[in-house]
């Protein structure tokens, strides 16, 4: 008797269950389709390409070359058009200067249908945070990136890079071409683990390996999960193979940001180190996360720290790595540039073999050459915002608060009534007459307004002291075979690869 009752008991429960997640799951999707209305609703003024009844533009994003998919999109919609992943995200995707700067002018949040999914990995650091406490950590991280700090990091690039150098000799015996995205890699994470977070002079160790073959993983599921309406939601995601992946790289990565954090934390206990740190006039980023407090005289939460160290250590070297690797690319494209780089490079260095920091602003045409290639292919392609009040647009179009913004900065970057002959690579673009006459949002390879990248001059110096001295030990030359597949995975990569010839020049500098 008693085991019939508990039957009919299970039953029932099993019925509930049954009827609360039906109930629920009814909720959710009515939720959905009144949202869907009204992000609809609020673009109805835009047209746009015609969308999939259910993956809407998702499935021409997720082909090869959808980034010159939306450069044509753009040549037919001017100034926007809607952007649909799957029925119901959407957003306004922009490239027209005037409408970049009626939104990035101002300091709307991250749209968190994009960057939540961010969480898992690098938590609330300021790449996501928003309002008063991102205000408190940008006001808090800034000392790190003062030029005082800057300085001393030249020559940690001058090393890491001809580490990488040495590398390439040998491989370019073999007379072939090779792929230089992951080497790029390896020196990028290299020289910010030594510059950033107190690394000693040895190189990558295993785990730091582990974490940049985790962080590449990352960056691929993640812009699969942006690209694919099925996985958009968690419950169903973390439950997919997909997910589970997801996680298992994610801990990959967290354990390598805590054995730094460890590390460091470690060496501030001795006596000598201690006494190095207060003798510097600036502090490192690292030191100053661990030594923050708040305006209550708070320290970092042990998460709040794990965040911002996991931020910087993606965006410190991901996005480098694609800029040089790129930059090499055009160099080897167009060598009439890549010989008048050359030349210049070698009257600044003369008979050193390694750059200083005052050298870096004599770099006048590597300069416009970097600009040029970041404007082609930008680092990152595509950037999200959700907007915290209405815009008004300069076509009299506007857009109520809590619609969803796409910034393409590939396609504004090759955006024509900006920039004639767009597909050109001329370095001539970025002469101080012809920056002065553009528009001041025309060009975003670090974003632009208040919340643009903290890390730019960070950036740059290290792209320029790289491919002057990769300039100064190779000619370098395009592998016919395997030309490079643009490829989105948060930053522009290439789907095969960027494959080049290298031939070693031995002008006397840089061995």
């Amino acid at each position: 008797m008693l085991s019939i009752l508990l039957s009919l008991n299970l039953s029932h429960l099993g019925l509930w269950a049954s009827g609360l997640i039906l109930v629920l799951g009814f909720l959710k999707l009515i939720r959905l389709l009144l949202r869907r209305q009204m992000l609809a609703r609020a673009m109805d003024s835009f047209p746009g390409p015609p969308t999939h009844w259910l993956f809407g533009h998702a499935l021409e994003i997720q082909k090869t070359g959808s980034l010159d998919k939306v450069v044509s999109w753009a040549h037919q919609f001017p100034y926007a058009h809607p952007l649909w992943l799957g029925q119901f995200l959407g957003f306004l995707n922009i490239y027209e200067p005037d409408y970049v700067k009626a939104v990035y002018s101002r300091g709307d949040p991250k749209a968190a249908d994009v960057y939540d999914f961010f969480l898992q990995w690098i938590g609330k650091g300021l790449l996501v945070l928003h309002g008063p406490k991102w205000y408190e950590h940008r006001k808090l991280l800034t000392p790190g990136f003062h030029y005082d700090v800057l300085k001393p990091y030249v020559a940690v690039f001058n090393n890491s890079t001809h580490a990488m150098l040495d590398k390439w000799e040998e491989k370019a015996r073999e007379d072939k071409g090779f792929d230089i995205f992951c080497d790029v890699g390896h020196m990028a994470l290299d020289s910010l683990m030594k510059c950033t977070f107190g690394k000693g002079n040895s190189g990558l160790s295993h785990r730091d390996n582990s974490y940049y073959l985790a962080v590449s993983d990352l960056t691929l599921l993640m812009q699969q999960r942006i690209e694919s309406f099925q996985y958009h939601n968690d419950f169903i995601y973390w439950l997919t193979p997909h997910g589970r992946r997801f996680l298992r790289a994610c801990q990959e990565a967290h354990d390598h940001t805590d054995q730094v954090i460890r590390e460091r934390k470690a060496a501030l206990q001795d006596a000598k180190e201690q006494e190095k740190i207060q003798n510097r006039r600036h502090l490192d980023f690292l030191d100053i996360l661990l030594g923050a407090r708040d305006e209550s005289g708070i320290k970092l939460s042990d998460a709040e720290l794990r965040a911002e160290v996991d931020t910087f250590m993606f965006e410190g070297h991901d996005t480098t790595t694609s800029g040089i690797s790129w930059f090499l690319y055009c160099m080897a494209l167009y060598p009439e540039h890549q010989s008048r780089c050359r030349e210049e490079v070698c009257e600044i260095l003369g008979d050193r073999d390694s750059f200083q920091w005052d050298d870096l602003g004599k770099m006048t045409y590597l300069t416009m050459c970097i600009k040029e290639s970041l404007r082609l292919y930008p680092p990152v392609p595509q950037v999200y915002r959700q907007l915290s009040k209405p815009v008004n647009f300069v076509d009299g179009r506007s857009l109520p608060a809590g619609s969803l913004i796409s910034l393409h900065i590939y396609a504004l970057h090759r955006n024509s009534s900006v920039w004639p002959d767009s597909e050109v690579f001329d370095p001539l673009r970025f002469t101080p007459e012809n920056v002065a006459t553009r528009h001041p949002f025309a060009f975003m390879p670090f974003s632009a307004g208040p919340r643009n990248c903290i890390g730019q001059q960070f950036a740059m110096n290290e792209m320029k002291v790289v491919t002057a001295l990769c300039l100064l030990r190779f000619e370098f030359a395009l592998d016919p075979l395997q030309p490079p597949i643009k490829m989105p995975q948060l930053i522009l990569r290439s789907k095969n690869g960027i494959h080049l010839r290298l031939k070693p020049l031995h002008l006397g500098s840089g061995k």
